[in-house]
């Protein structure tokens, strides 16, 4: 269920600035950046013989004819994996209220997000994305947009699924080892990542992430533990992995 975006005015930009500084301070973790290739080979080496892998990294997992369930398996692992190791900090206890986010960002939250991007990026090359962006270059904003999109998914945000399929299928049907690039402008969604990264910078800042984790886990309402933060983020992860599975990057042809 898409939570719907509500009132995302941002006057003065805190909302789009508070949003950057924690996706930057994320991004700037050690590992946030996942190569394609050697975490396909990786992930998909003990479920699949090495030739299927290969062709896997040559074209997509599904292309090269790796079953859906191979597939599944594998991105269940990663999902389990991450949702481990974000559990085992307490990371939204106790936030301080008001513009907390601008200009300074608590390390465990960046921690959070640092997962979700991880994550994201083993999922999507599970299901046929190309390389989301390249170690040795700088994260431009078009991809800290793409980022969003994917993370507006495992959060809910309303219109964060119609844009990424809309990605989806233009990179399935023009399939390379690379992004195409203005992909966000071109196919119309560029309005619709920054409204996600707007909305979830505003929430923040106003201390409505509480709200927000009512919302898509209802059961847990505003309570902050470990045991809510397996919650979330293993409803954001299955939420996410569901989605992808339907898009037409997954698809054998």
């Amino acid at each position: 269920m898409d939570v719907t975006l509500g009132d995302t005015s941002d006057p003065n930009g805190s909302g789009l600035k508070a949003w950057n500084s924690v996706l930057g301070a994320a991004l700037k973790i050690p590992g946030a950046r996942v190569q394609r290739e050697s975490f396909l080979r990786s992930a998909l080496n003990p479920h699949a013989a090495a030739q299927l892998v290969e062709q896997a990294i040559a074209s997509t997992p599904a292309k090269a004819g790796i079953p859906s369930d191979t597939i599944r398996r594998a991105a269940v692992s990663s999902i389990k994996w991450h949702r481990a190791g974000v559990s085992s900090v307490s990371l939204l206890a106790g936030l301080p209220g008001g513009p907390w986010l601008v200009g300074t960002i608590p390390a465990d939250f960046a921690q959070y997000f640092w997962h979700m991007i991880v994550l994201l990026q083993k999922l999507s090359y599970l299901h046929g994305w190309p390389e989301l962006f390249q170690e040795d270059e700088e994260v431009d904003d078009e991809t800290k947009l793409l980022l969003t999109l994917f993370i507006g998914v495992m959060l809910g945000a309303h219109g964060a699924s119609d844009g990424l399929g809309k990605i989806a299928t233009a990179v399935a049907a023009q399939y390379s080892k690379r992004l195409p690039r203005a992909s966000l402008t071109k196919y119309a969604v560029y309005q619709v990542a920054k409204q996600v990264a707007r909305w979830l910078g505003v929430s923040l800042t106003k201390r409505k992430f509480a709200e927000l984790v009512g919302r898509v886990v209802p059961i847990i309402g505003g309570l902050f533990a470990g045991a809510v933060t397996w919650t979330l983020f293993g409803a954001g992860a299955k939420r996410l992995h569901v989605h992808l599975e339907q898009l037409a990057t997954a698809r054998e042809g």
